[in-house]
């Protein structure tokens, strides 16, 4: 008998404010290079590989490229949906059940867990096939190793016949003390957001629980556009339609409500990467309990003990008689916390968002659809840039109306358009772009282009470009 195909679906939304400074709005733990050189979405689209090359993604609309970015790295392509803002995993998932095939068997997997052993997942999923064929919403817990306060827990029930077991409750993240007690009863798992169910059985269990969140994602995939661009589909619900929707996660909306909701175990090594002490946790320690990660050559250690560095940078960190902290450094910010109050970094990223200050949602180093830019000094009147170019890529063809800019190559070959006047410049040559002036940079060659870009004038924002055309569709 033919298997009923499982159509992976990766849940990229999130901002990831537990692990500022190196996870930020624009640039969230999923798509941070956070282990061996891969972010965690690269990881789980790899994983996930193991089961089908037909993919899913749903992720916001300004993650579209770094979406795209890890795809390419993963050789993998997929249908995108790009939510217009964050409305939760229950309007995600619906989305994504409504962008398949009613009868295809969905994998609802978060883009920023860490599961090192794809076999051991593989056969995780295979063990809930025949629940989920047979119209259950299949959940997968992992076996807790300590009584954490930082997962929510499911309580197993009664065995069934297909072989998983019934969801007697789900308890929401508990009080040091609950927890203590639910892992003493040997009954619990830790609720790993990982689901597995038809299209159907999700959509009949919106019906059931949230219609008006099931009509509104239907309303705005009726008025969705898909585009491609490298041979990946995006697919846009209907913005107003879309922003409609009131926000809720599938646990409220529909798990605690649902009857035929399943769970089976996952006792291989997981975890949800949900605090700097999970991420330290991945590190093999030193005798003294010490750890060091990112750029690690720049982390030192001096009679420390307990201490976790994250290096982001080039300068050399040193934790110099310290014990059970966490330092966090990168080129624009620096975080010194202790261990115990890890899961409080959010709390942080509210008040620096409540003081305006840009690092608490943007790094100086910004990813764009044709490359990056490195905001490396600013000043009254002045901010100086390098600015790196993909092979084949190209900024939009723009112009400024309070600012004028030298561009300097410092690397590879730039492709310019400068007025009515299109050349080429090479290593250690410039030009300068008067204010108002109609330009654009390419990189024609095979290696990356980069550029030190000097602005100077009035308002140096942003948000002021006039993109006259763009090959990525932005305006």
């Amino acid at each position: 008998m033919r298997k009923t195909p499982i159509t992976p679906v990766i849940l990229c939304g999130g901002s990831g404010t537990r692990l500022w400074p190196l996870s930020r709005k624009s640039f969230p733990k999923q798509f941070v290079p956070l282990i061996d050189g891969k972010s965690l979405l690269q990881l789980t689209l790899e994983r996930v590989a193991h089961i089908s090359n037909q993919v899913v993604c749903v992720a916001a609309e300004e993650h579209r490229f770094l979406v795209a970015e890890a795809l390419g790295a993963a050789s993998m392509k997929a249908h995108t949906v790009l939510e217009p803002a964050a409305r939760n995993t229950a309007a995600a998932m619906t989305l994504a059940a409504l962008q398949v095939d009613s009868e295809s068997l969905l994998l609802f997997c978060p883009a920023d867990h860490h599961i090192p052993d794809a076999l051991a997942f593989t056969a995780m999923v295979e063990s809930g096939r025949s629940a989920a064929e047979g119209g259950a919403i299949v959940t997968f817990g992992v076996a807790p190793s300590f009584p954490s306060t930082a997962y929510g827990y499911i309580a197993q029930g009664a065995q069934r016949a297909d072989g998983a077991r019934d969801v007697r409750r789900f308890i929401e993240k508990p009080a040091a003390a609950q927890a203590q007690a639910l892992l003493l009863q040997g009954d619990v798992l830790w609720n790993a957001g990982i689901f597995l169910c038809s299209a159907s059985t999700l959509l009949a269990a919106m019906v059931a629980h949230a219609a008006d969140i099931l009509q509104s994602c239907r309303d705005a995939m009726a008025a969705s556009t898909t585009d491609q661009v490298n041979a990946q589909t995006f697919v846009r619900p209907g913005k107003d339609l879309f922003l409609a929707c009131r926000s809720q996660s599938i646990d409220y909306a529909v798990m605690e409500h649902h009857a035929n909701v399943a769970v089976l175990p996952f006792n291989g090594i997981w975890s949800d990467v949900g605090s700097w002490n999970a991420v330290a946790d991945l590190v093999t320690p030193d005798a003294q309990g010490n750890r060091a990660a990112g750029q690690a050559f720049n982390a030192h250690h001096l009679k420390a003990c307990n201490t976790y560095i994250h290096a982001a940078g080039a300068r050399p960190v040193v934790a110099l008689g310290t014990n059970n902290l966490l330092i966090i450094d990168t080129p624009d910010a620096l975080l010194v916390a202790d261990v115990a109050h890890a899961e409080a970094v959010k709390e942080v990223v509210a008040v620096l968002e409540s003081l305006d200050a840009s690092q608490a949602v943007q790094h100086r180093r910004v990813a764009r659809p044709w490359g990056w830019y490195d905001s490396i000094d600013v000043g009254d009147r002045h901010l100086v840039k390098r600015i790196g170019v993909h092979p084949g890529a190209s900024l939009s063809l723009q112009l400024h109306r309070h600012r004028a800019e030298h561009w300097i190559v410092v690397r590879g070959t730039a492709e310019v358009t400068n007025g009515d006047q299109v050349f080429t410049l090479s290593e250690n040559q410039s030009t300068y772009i008067p204010l108002g002036q109609t330009h654009r940079l390419a990189n024609p060659g095979k290696i990356p282009l980069e550029i030190i870009e000097v602005q100077s004038g009035g308002y140096l924002g942003e948000d002021d470009i006039v993109r006259l055309e763009d090959t990525y569709g932005r305006r």
